[in-house]
């Protein structure tokens, strides 16, 4: 019976015994077929839960083989991976747990009996509830799934809003690792290095699901560590990152040329990457990193080259089988070459639409298949793609548009400036004025009147930020993400007795 994604990802390792989860120093955790033994074992305690196909299973756990093992138990079995930030509170989970109807919940053993409490009809279990479940019981047949059943279903961050759980199918999934692995050239000979959570699409759909389809290895890491990273290096291929991981490589004299001689790829995501990190980066090591631009509800879109330039502040073309139009956000017009508008991608990556909000999935999906992101950008006559920044992010100051990006990107040339972000916030005359928030680099004092003349030099007067706040580090989310919500609501009364 046809499962596309388990037919891919995992059928093959049935009787494969190459390494597939190492530890840092190469220790191996789990071969390929003992990962797909535990996995269909693990499908057995699930079906004798009593889930069905198309049940939804919320997970809230910390990273392991085990939680891994959990999603392709899924998969076998047709049931729904639903997959939680382990930073949720009981009260936040609640909400994920009602709106998606889970019929059960697995969570790590000190956080059960708090989302007991708000689990309502779904049963908490933990990862050592399942394995014992699992001990005495026969591997469960693979069911059958079509590729526009749904595999796993995403809720975005909810920063505006109610979040939204992105529904994620068979085909939508596959389709991008078997481009991604063919893109950046994955075999079974690579071992990528894995820091990265896997509640979210970049560490659990992107990095796995490439690494399950070429076969290869990973170096399955709890969470970032620089000792760790180094340590796993010598024998590693290949690295996914989010930015904030590449600063603190960078900020380590181990980094060298040397240190990185067996790696071929190194990847960011997730966030932007500054200009100046990506060639501080390549300075050192030899290596630029590919940056390339994703979300929730399509995986991935664009990626900058695997041959030829990775250029910085570009997240490369469109992906072979992705389409991306810029159109007029007012009116959908679809916008020429060079000009910024809102960013659409139509492809077998984009989701299948929003979990019981038809609304909100009309108004996202168009009917000719494209997908509006909510980003804005423009496509280069190099046919690059350049992300100016999210369309809620857009700053009207006086009646003119105001890209964050361009303003960031002149305020990070700034003397003494390491990063920056820019915001919108209320102001009696203007409606909104920018602000800037920036961050000074490691020993250096900030001198404002230095950087504003450096503004004065590169920005027209209305994009210039009104006012200069200095922070000793931007709030971020899990995945390096700037929170510019956390931003604008902490300094909404910047301007109010302006």
């Amino acid at each position: 019976m046809p499962n596309p994604l388990h037919d891919a990802l995992f059928a093959p390792h049935r009787d494969n015994d190459r390494p597939f989860l190492l530890q840092a120093d190469g220790a191996e955790i789990l071969n390929h077929r003992q990962f797909v033994d535990l996995s269909a074992r693990f499908a057995a305690a699930l079906a004798s839960e009593g889930l069905a196909p198309g049940d939804r299973l919320v997970m809230q756990v910390e990273k392991s083989p085990e939680a891994l093992a959990l999603y392709a138990a899924c998969v076998r079995v047709g049931v729904v991976f639903l997959p939680l930030n382990t930073a949720y509170t009981p009260s936040e989970v609640s909400y994920f747990l009602s709106d998606s109807e889970a019929r059960l919940m697995v969570a790590d053993a000190e956080k059960v009996a708090g989302l007991s409490e708000v689990a309502g009809n779904a049963p908490v279990m933990t990862i050592e509830d399942l394995t014992d479940l699992a001990r005495g019981l026969a591997p469960a047949p693979v069911v059958s799934r079509e590729e526009g059943d749904l595999a796993a279903l995403l809720y975005t961050s909810g920063t505006t809003g109610r979040s939204k759980g992105a529904m994620l199918s068979h085909a939508n999934l596959l389709s991008n690792a078997r481009t991604l692995t063919e893109h950046w050239r994955f075999t079974s000979d690579d071992v990528l290095i894995h820091a990265l959570p896997i509640f979210h699409t970049h560490g659990l759909f992107v990095a796995t699901n490439i690494c399950l389809l070429a076969g290869a290895a990973m170096v399955f890491l709890p969470k970032f560590d620089a000792d760790d990273v180094f340590a796993a290096l010598p024998r590693a291929t290949a690295m996914m990152g989010v930015p904030t991981f590449y600063t603190r490589l960078l900020n380590d004299d181990r980094l060298t040329r040397e240190a990185c001689t067996g790696m071929r790829l190194f990847v960011s995501g997730s966030a932007p990457l500054l200009a100046e990190t990506h060639a501080a980066f390549e300075a050192r090591t030899g290596h630029a990193i590919l940056e390339r631009y994703g979300m929730t509800e399509t995986n991935m879109n664009t990626s900058n080259p695997y041959d030829g330039a990775r250029k910085p502040g570009t997240v490369g073309p469109p992906l072979p089988d992705v389409e991306l139009r810029v159109t007029d956000p007012e009116t959908g017009a679809i916008l020429p070459v060079g000009e910024t508008g809102m960013i659409e991608v139509r492809g077998p990556n984009v989701f299948q639409g929003y979990w019981q909000m038809p609304e909100k999935t009309a108004e996202e999906l168009r009917s000719d298949g494209f997908f509006i992101t909510g980003d804005l950008g423009f496509v280069g006559d190099d046919g690059y793609v350049r992300i100016v920044g999210r369309a809620k992010d857009l700053i009207i100051s006086g009646g003119f548009n105001v890209y964050p990006k361009e303003v960031e990107d002149v305020l990070d040339q700034a003397p003494g400036v390491l990063e920056s972000a820019v915001v919108g916030v209320p102001h009696p005359d203007f409606g909104e004025a920018v602000l800037g928030v920036i961050v000074a680099r490691p020993g250096a004092r900030l001198d404002e009147a230095a950087v504003r003349t450096h503004a004065d030099a590169h920005l027209a007067r209305f994009k210039q930020p009104k006012a200069l706040i200095l922070l000793d580090e931007l709030p971020r989310n899990t995945m390096g993400k700037v929170q510019k919500n956390v931003l604008r609501e902490r300094f909404a009364d910047t301007f109010a007795d302006s």
